[in-house]
């Protein structure tokens, strides 16, 4: 049974910060974790100290859970406590808990032939016209799965090629997805929409198989649908086309800070996982342009 205190924590994450599903999901998963360790070892939530919490970090860790992983459950736990020091508990030192360093390893990228083929594989059928549509605006926009599924009518300005996205923390982004898309989006609209379904949300852009409003889960069956056939491997999904997106625009000169302002990154640190990207594409080019570039 889970802690009131607990519940009390997620219900204000969702209310007081607006937290989304997701968010209060994970959350609500991490802290049951907690909250298994502060039983078995006999200990008050509202008196944990920076080094009850140690022992837990070794535990994650012990465990075998990826760096990524503990540092979320860590992260947790220390938004946990500090919301139940501002109620009046007596936590303390729980920032001196050391979250691991998460690496950060380069995403996995489709190369641009990859990354065609699986778009343009889906079939003139309804359904094939909704999933093109989908893959289109997945790598044609670089949409987060969250932003394409929140997708209403009225965000896409076919004249312009321009969508209009709700991204995380509710920020709002207007980014370019081009022309494939938006006639993508055109095809399935006119020919697709109306046979998905008795009756089609008004409010959602992209209808699932019954009319309703696609999900997270429908839209990585889409991408996995399209990939096995084309024996892509089984990394790749929704996240995989945003990544794409990115890469295949530094591989052809576009700057980070603009690859930012399109992704929706708050920092550019996070933007900066692909100049790996850049830094190899720019080796290879220099390798085979300049007469100069190889010993002989």
């Amino acid at each position: 049974m889970q802690d009131p205190r607990i519940s009390d924590f997620l219900e204000a994450l969702q209310l007081e910060r607006d937290a989304s599903p997701h968010t209060i999901t994970a959350y609500r998963t991490d802290l049951a974790d907690l909250q298994v360790f502060l039983t078995a070892n006999d200990l008050d939530l509202d008196a944990v100290t920076g080094v009850d919490l140690e022992p837990y970090s070794l535990a994650l860790q012990e465990r075998g859970l990826a760096p990524a992983t503990v540092r979320r459950r860590l992260a947790a736990a220390r938004s946990l406590l500090r919301h139940r020091t501002r109620e009046g508990a007596r936590t303390a030192g729980v920032r001196d808990v050391p979250l691991p360093r998460a690496p950060q390893a380069p995403p996995h990228a489709l190369a641009s032939e990859q990354t065609i083929a699986l778009v343009e594989h889906p079939d003139t059928t309804p359904l094939g016209l909704r999933d093109r549509a989908v893959l289109e605006l997945l790598y044609g926009a670089g949409l987060r799965v969250s932003e394409l599924c929140g997708l209403r009518p009225g965000d896409l300005d076919q004249e312009l090629g321009l969508v209009r996205v709700l991204g995380k923390g509710g920020r709002e982004r207007v980014v370019p997805c081009g022309g494939q898309a938006v006639r993508a989006v055109e095809r399935y609209l006119a020919r697709s929409r109306t046979h998905l379904g008795a009756r089609q949300d008004v409010d959602a852009l992209i209808v699932n198989n019954r009319g309703g409003r696609i999900t997270r889960r429908g839209v990585f069956l889409i991408v996995r649908r399209h990939a096995e056939p084309l024996g892509l491997p089984e990394w790749v999904g929704p996240h995989a086309l945003r990544h794409a997106f990115a890469t295949h625009l530094v591989e052809g000169g576009c700057d980070l800070r603009t690859v930012q302002e399109l992704l929706g990154h708050q920092r550019i640190a996070t933007t900066a996982i692909y100049t790996h990207v850049a830094g190899t594409h720019l080796r290879d080019t220099f390798l085979a342009a300049h007469p100069r570039a190889r010993a002989t």
